[in-house]
């Protein structure tokens, strides 16, 4: 079974071409990362008047995206990306998860 959770983050100004460089360029390291905590079908997309960051992904119910905060593959990420994002002391983004209102198939 997969579970489908959104989030918004936020984008300096004068960056979304560096954004996305750098996301064409996901290190090998951060994708296995992901996989391997249960997390697949991840799309991001950029909101160009608010430079919002909406994330959307799928993961398993059995996922373990609470560990990746502590590997070193997304801490170097995370520090690779505060120079262009909104963070936290600690590098991470600084996000709001987004309550699911509607869904069609």
């Amino acid at each position: 079974m997969m579970e489908k959770i959104a989030f918004v983050m936020q984008l300096k100004p004068g960056f979304e071409a560096e954004y996305k460089k750098r996301h064409d360029e996901l290190w090998p390291d951060i994708a296995a990362e992901l996989k391997k905590a249960g997390v697949s079908d991840y799309s991001i997309f950029l909101h160009p008047q608010t430079l919002q960051l909406f994330a959307v992904l799928k993961r398993t119910d059995n996922h373990t995206m609470d560990g990746l905060p502590a590997t070193a593959a997304v801490k170097r990420w995370w520090a690779f990306m505060a120079d262009i994002m909104e963070t936290h002391p600690d590098n991470s983004p600084v996000e709001a998860a987004l309550l699911p209102v509607f869904h069609f198939e």
